[in-house]
């Protein structure tokens, strides 16, 4: 069971002409994870830009595309941080069909970055982001 997990159901925009999810919305189904995830620790991404100066960028996404997700399925995607470092955050993504969470889709290890919003160079997570994050084992 993953560290957080959030459900989204695919819809005919998903799919491509074989009524399979389109590969590139995997990604988009984990990026929203990611931002839910850090709603329910209380940070909204924008909030973050305009008052803090930081934004948070991918910046390595290795995928595994094992199962097709298809149209109306109710998906299941979860994360879990692998690796938290002073400017990064390596999560350990996974996403899979709602009634058989054991069973996944497609898996993937994203970086995202922390960055400066004026000049995308790193920046340090701000300590109180730190703070709600657990510590990797």
């Amino acid at each position: 069971m993953s560290t957080f997990s959030w459900q989204v159901r695919v819809y005919y925009e998903d799919t491509d002409s074989g009524g399979v999810v389109y590969y590139a919305n995997y990604l988009r189904f984990m990026e929203r994870a990611r931002t839910e995830w850090m709603r329910s620790l209380g940070f909204e991404q924008d909030q973050l830009i305009r008052e803090e100066g930081v934004l948070f960028a991918v910046r390595s996404a290795n995928i595994e595309f094992l199962r097709p997700a298809r149209f109306n399925d109710l998906l299941s995607v979860g994360l879990d941080i692998i690796h938290r470092g002073r400017a990064s955050l390596t999560f350990s993504q996974s996403i899979a069909r709602s009634e058989d969470e054991q069973l996944p889709l497609c898996s993937g290890e994203i970086k995202i970055a922390c960055l400066d919003a004026a000049s995308f160079r790193p920046h340090p997570i701000p300590d109180f982001i730190l703070k709600e994050i657990p510590d990797v084992v």
